[in-house]
């Protein structure tokens, strides 16, 4: 018996992934619990184990395609009886209901888009990486569907330098057809095309464009600066990297203003929230996020009720947080959910910025390098430890007063690191 397996709701309301890697071919045979794809949707890259156990008949994506969620992606020729499972995300949820990934189908009526038809996936207008026709190595994305790049194969066409004329700025069969009825049109574009370099719009990259476009247009945003001695900052530093509670940890300045941001967020608890057109919602659990750039694009995974880690849990939740998202591998719940965001500047020798808040979150810090510059302490001008804090956050929710305590309280606490242990 053939089973579909359709591409499930891996978070909570998701609508659609990416491809990225098929684990299986027509042919394999598959066990139940395998891993047969790795998906990416705008939260994380995701392992999709197999529902059913048999054959691999058909698959119905290609990688670097994105597809709708609902619509089949495999089909197994079923060795048992029954199936496990028709499939893993039911047609009209009216309850959750355990799935073997992500957190099960949201309760209420769906916000999804409407699906399109099985069979049409496979015919939909692929992206292809295709090699320039001039010899370079360079290669262009390109979309089209499989009989036009056969047509285009067939008649010796290059599809980089066709100018398309579909939906979505795919090509069509008229513009491969076209294209061979202009032969000097090609070499021009193939001179233009080899000075262009294309990286495709997709995934978490896609995700987090529109998730800035929102938030900046959305929530009106003002930033304060505040530059900070830190240099009992890094002396603390050093001598908790001597402790043996951190020996299997990396301590860096980054952990202190982690802890004094988490402090800030208990001090004042309207900065720990989040504005509806009703309501301003304040949060009891400070859900720290971690702003991470990665090869897949800026990433923000949050630790948990950051409020409630002691140093060391603090500083091991930062290492294990930040190697996951650098490896592709933050769970949804990691993705979503956060309060309040650091972002670290500094690492790139920045200064300062303006950073934009995360969406659902009235708060941000951008933490800059940390560098030696003059200092007047007791009337003497001296050598110190210096950085610059700059706080962004959603007027809405925050006046400039409020901002203006936390983005003091955190430096005060950076600049003395025993104010931690007095104000937590």
């Amino acid at each position: 018996m053939k089973r579909d397996f359709k591409l499930p709701d891996v978070g909570e309301g998701l609508t659609e992934a990416e491809i990225v890697r098929w684990h299986v071919a027509v042919g394999d045979t598959v066990k139940v619990n395998q891993i047969i794809v790795e998906i990416e949707t705008a939260k994380a890259v995701v392992e999709l184990p197999s529902p059913f156990e048999g054959e691999v008949a058909a698959l119905f994506a290609a990688e670097g395609e994105t597809v709708d969620v609902g619509n089949v992606i495999i089909t197994v020729d079923d060795a048992t009886e029954e199936a496990l499972t028709e499939s893993l995300v039911p047609e009209e949820p009216q309850k959750r209901e355990p799935v073997l990934v992500g957190y099960g189908v949201k309760q209420g009526p769906s916000k999804r888009r409407a699906r399109k038809s099985p069979s049409a996936v496979p015919d939909r207008p692929a992206a292809e990486p295709v090699p320039l026709s001039n010899g370079s190595d360079r290669r262009v994305a390109v979309l089209a569907k499989p009989p036009v790049r056969k047509l285009a194969r067939d008649l010796g066409v290059d599809l980089a330098v066709v100018a398309p004329s579909g939906p979505n700025g795919s090509i069509t069969r008229d513009d491969v057809l076209a294209a061979q009825a202009a032969p000097a049109a090609p070499a021009v574009a193939a001179v233009a095309a080899a000075e262009q370099d294309f990286i495709p719009v997709r995934g978490v990259r896609k995700a987090t464009a529109a998730a800035m476009v929102s938030s900046a247009f959305t929530a009106p945003h003002v930033t304060e600066f505040l530059q900070v001695d830190v240099t009992e900052t890094m002396n603390a530093v050093r001598r908790l990297r001597e402790l043996p509670d951190f020996a299997d940890v990396k301590v860096s300045p980054l952990l202190l203003v982690a802890r004094a941001l988490v402090t800030a967020m208990k001090r004042y608890p309207q900065a720990n929230s989040t504005w509806t057109d009703e309501a301003i919602i304040l949060k009891k659990q400070v859900n720290l996020g971690i702003a991470a750039a990665t090869p897949r694009g800026l990433v923000v995974p949050n630790i948990k009720d950051a409020q409630a880690l002691t140093l060391p849990e603090l500083a091991t939740a930062l290492r294990d947080l930040t190697e996951r998202a650098r490896a592709g591998k933050s769970t949804p719940a990691e993705m979503s959910g956060g309060t309040v965001t650091i972002t670290n500047v500094g690492v790139f020798g920045i200064d300062a910025g303006t950073p934009i808040l995360n969406p659902g979150e009235s708060a941000i810090l951008a933490f800059g390098q940390i560098r030696d510059m003059p200092w007047v302490v007791d009337g003497q001008i001296v050598v110190r430890k210096v950085t610059t804090l700059a706080l962004s956050f959603d007027h809405r929710v925050i006046d400039g007063e409020l901002g203006s305590y936390v983005l003091r309280d955190v430096g005060a606490m950076l600049e003395d690191p025993l104010r931690m242990l007095a104000w937590s």
